[in-house]
């Protein structure tokens, strides 16, 4: 079965990217030059997105060498390990939904210092599939259309990620804490 799943991921994207020239040329498509509006089109996308990502890595920087993000991490530490929960996780709950490479980089970390099969690994690797970079994602996709008013999905999305934070914290507990 992983070979069959393996064999089906290497060549999906070549399937994919010949379907589409066959579909184009049937449909009388000028593909080439689709192509070449559409790769101009993400580039202005993506300049006009840079000035959004460099304001939020700031905002990141800032919180983090503030001392801000270890003071949270401090403040929560004894609540968490009342509930069994391992402090760095704290520190993971509060930078996945600024960033996603920082949030990597923690559970990265936590992997490392206490192990992959351990309770703080598994429930940091659920924390990532659960959880998203709600800022990032407001900061990318709105900054790129223009929306300027966007509180209420701050708010949701900030809910999902508690809601995330929590069925990883239930899930783990009763599927690996002993």
């Amino acid at each position: 079965m992983m070979q069959l799943l393996e064999a089906v991921s290497r060549w999906a994207i070549p399937f994919l990217l010949c379907l589409f020239l066959v579909l184009g040329w049937v449909r009388r498509v000028p593909v080439y030059e689709a192509f070449i509006k559409g790769a101009a089109e993400g580039f202005q996308t993506a300049v006009r997105i840079i000035p959004y990502l460099v304001a939020m890595f700031v905002a990141i920087k800032v919180f983090r060498e503030s001392g801000a993000m270890d003071l949270f991490a401090r403040i929560g530490a004894p609540f968490l390990g009342l509930l069994g929960i391992p402090p760095d996780i704290l520190t993971l709950a509060l930078m996945r939904p600024l960033s996603g490479s920082s949030a990597l980089g923690i559970a990265t970390e936590i992997i490392r210092t206490y192990g992959p099969d351990s309770f703080a690994g598994r429930l940091a690797s659920v924390m990532q599939g659960t959880t998203d970079t709600t800022f990032f994602v407001l900061t990318v996709y709105f900054g790129s259309v223009g929306v300027r008013r966007y509180r209420h999905a701050v708010a949701l999305g900030l809910l999902a990620d508690l809601t995330g934070l929590i069925a990883s914290l239930f899930i783990c507990h009763l599927l690996f804490n002993p």
